[in-house]
């Protein structure tokens, strides 16, 4: 998104402009690609809240005249305010991650409730400064920088942060921290240097300033005095016999021991106040001793069941390969990446090539964290990793079944790599000469870095075999393949380009033709290119003819373009265009006549609107249908001893054709061994059931793997958190150490109460809370 410079204004045509229109102003511009903003206020209220971009795009508000209350409430990380002038009351006001500068004095209220970020203010500050503030231990505390002195109640309720008051030049002399600072404080600290005239004892104390205190407080002081404009002051500040620290008195340093129980809190408390039986005892002389209402075993209204991996999560449910997402993650959090990336090698022969690059990653639209209008988890980065695997799996030895399969693309090393990893031979016969399909052939390289590619090709083609036919298979040759293996399965894919019924239609070239001519380096194209179909080849295309020198690019279709994702970005970064609806009528030398009578101007035509299977090749044993090969529950023909996976039974993801690969694989691996050909039937979880509560809705920002796995909520597959055991009131869930590092959550019901606590709280959803039906 291009960066620009606006100018909002809070005076129009002599009026000024309302608080809510002027924010909408400001989150227009943001939304539109404003990163630097200058607001000439005139006493609107809450200025530069609420911008939530990327810390990679940080925005820099810089605010004239006279802002009104609330300036940078609810700021974001990644904002930067700084006020030219004093600014009003409730500066800062729940201030979350801003970063906010006044170069004035600031009045009353600044960063109350404030729970990260910075205020820094360059002159004196009003009563009830820093009060309420917060501290989430997993970001940096907030903190409030004062040059001058404070006003009365300063600290009020402090919960957390940290506040720097220097004294320089204050509006106070006598009493820099004002009348009675620090009530009701319970967290945070204070520096300050300067006379001052006490601090409620009861809630904090004078602490000494160690090494590591003093070094955090002389390296921000620099970085404040810069942000301030006064650097000079940094010798004068920063001596440090000069300062003194505030912290916060813990509970047991308040009340000499600990928190006091409720049934210490009844007898000594209630029952000594207010009589035996309290506000009533003097009515009611009943046995008042605990009557068991709360009952357990097969008196439960509800009991809870332990539902581990009962249902497939989100992503796994969504990943057509069927790799399950959430149990990689588990494995990158338990610090176990080289298992995590050989779980991946046992779904698919590409996680890097396509998981990483190539997969629009339906698994992150599935993810749960998107019902919670959180950013889902990254799961390219994981895909990207795997390239550093690198090592071949572990190869049983050869059972002696053989299954040919015709086609080396992706369904066909899918089918091959799985039927392989369970000890079968499985032969790839292809024309080409290394294996991948139009993966290897078609797929420009901007979308996948030939290291990745060439790295995965050869770690496959060290597994599978591969005998390369340097023409068209017949069908004769193919009847002699089904009869010489146990089993057949059709991966050819569709390489016959469909083409319009059009005049001239001679004159465009095909997709697929151009993009491997453009692989191979010896395509062309004229100055002009229109393309004849928008979807993500089409924009692949778009992007090749740019890249070979094409200065005009347009994408025409009959309907709404269906690309998406990285191919459509990338071809809209080329400078593609795209018009629709327009119904192609000629291609002519001058380019493509419109049914509307319109000309596109064209040196170069290319046509996009799909490749058909080549079914040549079949026997009347095979059923087609409208052009494709029909394939049963497990991808079996209508000859039995021949399956079909990938473009040739219906045109789909890449994804899909690996995942149909090692579906058919699977139903063969069955046969062979005497079982009926399954599938997994579990069905997907339901979102409501996982808590997304303890999780950042930021951490996309993190691009890490253990911040991703950290934040993963394992929906349907115990994270193994512990969350069960210590919310249960009673202690009734253990947890059962099983073999090979498996485990179990056990509800014991002579404990049990069925309250629900466990499903209520449970990250994952794993629990359940069920009726009870005690036999009778």
């Amino acid at each position: 998104m291009a960066q620009q410079s606006v100018t909002i204004h809070g005076i129009e045509n002599g009026h000024r402009v309302d608080s809510r229109i002027l924010e909408e102003r400001i989150q227009r511009a943001v939304t539109q690609g404003a990163r630097e903003l200058l607001v000439e206020a005139d006493g609107q209220h809450g200025i530069g809240g609420r911008l939530f971009v990327s810390r990679n795009e940080p925005i820099t508000v810089r605010v004239t005249g006279a802002p009104g209350q609330r300036t940078g409430s609810m700021g974001f990380p990644g904002t930067k305010i700084i006020i030219d002038a004093p600014t009003s009351d409730d500066v800062g006001w729940l201030n979350a991650g801003a970063e906010i500068v006044v170069l004035g004095n600031a009045g009353n209220g600044a960063a109350n409730g404030m729970a990260q970020g910075k205020v820094m203010v360059a002159g004196n500050l009003g009563a009830r400064g820093m009060t309420m503030t917060k501290r989430n231990p997993k970001y940096a505390a907030p903190e409030m920088w004062v040059l001058g002195s404070v006003g009365d109640y300063f600290a009020e309720f402090m919960a957390g942060g940290t506040a720097v008051v220097c004294g320089f030049e204050p509006q106070n002399p006598d009493n820099i921290l004002g009348y009675r600072p620090c009530v009701g404080m319970v967290g945070g600290q204070i520096f300050f240097r300067g006379p001052y005239k006490g601090f409620s004892l009861a809630d904090a104390k004078l602490a000494p300033i160690d090494d590591a205190a003093y070094a955090w407080l002389t390296e921000n002081l620099r970085a404040y005095l810069d942000a301030i404009g006064k650097p000079e002051l940094y010798e004068t500040l920063a001596v440090r016999e000069e300062w003194q620290l505030i912290a916060a008195r813990t509970p047991v340093e308040k009340t000499g021991r600990v928190r006091r129980s409720m049934d210490e809190f009844r007898a000594n408390v209630w029952d000594a106040e207010l009589g035996k039986g309290g506000l009533i005892g003097d009515l009611d002389d009943s046995d008042r001793s605990p009557i068991p209402l709360i009952v357990n075993g097969e008196l439960r209204r509800f009991v809870p069941v332990w539902e581990n991996k009962k249902y497939l999560s989100p992503c796994q449910a969504s990943c057509p390969t069927g790799i399950p997402v959430q149990k990689r993650w588990q494995l990158v959090r338990d610090g176990l990446m080289d298992e995590a990336m050989d779980l991946a090698l046992a779904y698919t022969p590409f996680p890097a090539t396509v998981c990483g690059y190539l997969c629009p990653n339906l698994c992150m639209q599935g993810c749960t964290r998107n019902i919670g209008h959180m950013l889902p988890l990254d799961t390219a980065l994981l895909g990207k990793a795997n390239v550093k695997a690198g090592h071949l799996p572990k190869l049983p030895p050869l059972s002696g079944k053989r299954v040919a399969v015709i086609g080396g693309g992706p369904a066909g090393m899918s089918v091959a790599w799985q039927l392989r990893l369970a000890g079968h031979d499985a032969v790839i016969y292809d024309p080409a000469e290394k294996l991948g399909g139009k993966i290897s052939a078609a797929i420009p390289a901007s979308r996948i870095p030939q290291e990745v590619l060439e790295a995965e090709i050869k770690r496959a083609q060290e597994v599978l075999p591969h005998i390369r036919f340097h023409k068209a298979i017949t069908g004769e040759e193919f009847a002699q393949i089904v009869a010489d293996y146990d089993f057949t399965v059709l991966a050819a894919g569709a390489s016959i380009p469909r083409m319009l019924p059009v005049p001239g239609k001679e004159l465009a070239t095909p997709a697929l033709t151009f993009l491997k001519a453009a692989k191979k380096g010896t395509a062309r194209v004229g100055k002009t290119v229109v393309i004849i179909g928008a979807g993500n080849v089409g924009c692949d295309v778009a992007t090749e003819a740019a890249r070979l020198g094409a200065e005009s690019v347009t994408l025409i279709d009959i309907q709404t373009p269906a690309s998406f994702g990285k191919e459509r970005k990338d071809a809209e970064a080329a400078g593609a265009k795209f018009k629709w609806p327009c119904f192609t009528k000629e291609i002519t030398s001058e380019g493509v006549t419109l049914q509307s009578g319109e000309v596109i101007p064209a040196d170069t035509v290319i046509l996009s609107v799909g490749d058909v299977p080549d079914m040549d090749i079949l026997d009347g044993t095979i059923a087609t249908e409208r052009g494709h090969v029909v394939v049963n529950d497990i991808y079996q023909t209508s000859n039995p001893k021949v399956f079909a996976i990938g473009d040739i039974v219906r045109p789909g993801l890449l994804t899909q054709a690996i995942g149909m690969g090692r579906e058919a694989a699977t139903a063969i691996i069955d046969i062979f061994a005497g079982k009926r050909p399954h599938t997994d039937t579990r069905e997907r979880i339901d979102y409501d059931r996982a808590k997304l509560e303890y999780f950042d809705p930021r951490i996309m920002e993190l691009g890490d793997l253990k911040s991703c796995a950290s934040q993963c909520s394992s929906c349907g597959a115990c994270r193994d958190c512990g969350v069960c055991t210590m919310i249960c009131p009673t202690g009734a869930i253990s947890r059962n150490q099983l073999e090979d590092k498996e485990f179990e959550m056990v509800s014991d019901p002579a404990k049990c109460i069925g309250c629900g606590f466990c499903a209520n709280a449970c990250p994952c959803g794993v629990w359940s809370l069920v009726e009870n039906t005690p036999l009778v």
